[in-house]
């Protein structure tokens, strides 16, 4: 029989699946208040494929992410997270990642056409620039 405290983690842990619908249901509502299409939304899922994608979509509950996919959905609520502190306006942080930006980063394109890069270090890249701006580390 486990301790005390194993047992109380154990039930303090998100399970992998937990953590996979939470993160599929914040991506879905982030790339509604973007306005992705289909294709931008699967590029930032790391290219699923699209009958993956949609049973994401229609049930989120049932999918197990892989790692990669996780990380991902950590760098865009980093991203969206960002967005809402710096610009508290919400229609003027979501028009944000469709703006050309002259930051060096985007070299006067916008922030989604570098994160649509599809490599994770794009998404990491946009997420740093934002933490910086915010004051935070990079």
């Amino acid at each position: 029989m486990p301790n005390t405290a194993q047992a109380l983690k154990s039930q303090n842990t998100p399970s992998s699946r937990d953590l996979s619908a939470a993160g599929l249901r914040a991506f879905f509502n982030i790339a509604r208040d973007w306005d992705l299409n289909t294709d931008e939304q699967m590029v930032l899922l790391g290219g699923p494929g699209r009958s993956t994608f949609f049973k994401w979509k229609s049930a989120p509950n049932t999918a197990d992410l892989k790692r990669d996919t996780l990380e991902r959905l950590s760098y865009l609520l980093g991203i969206y997270k960002a967005l809402q502190i710096l610009l508290p306006a919400s229609t003027a942080a979501d028009a944000w990642v469709k703006k050309p930006n002259t930051a060096t980063l985007f070299g006067g394109k916008s922030a989604l056409s570098r994160m649509l890069g599809g490599n994770v270090a794009d998404l990491l890249a946009v997420r740093q620039y934002l933490d910086a701006r915010r004051g935070g580390w990079a």
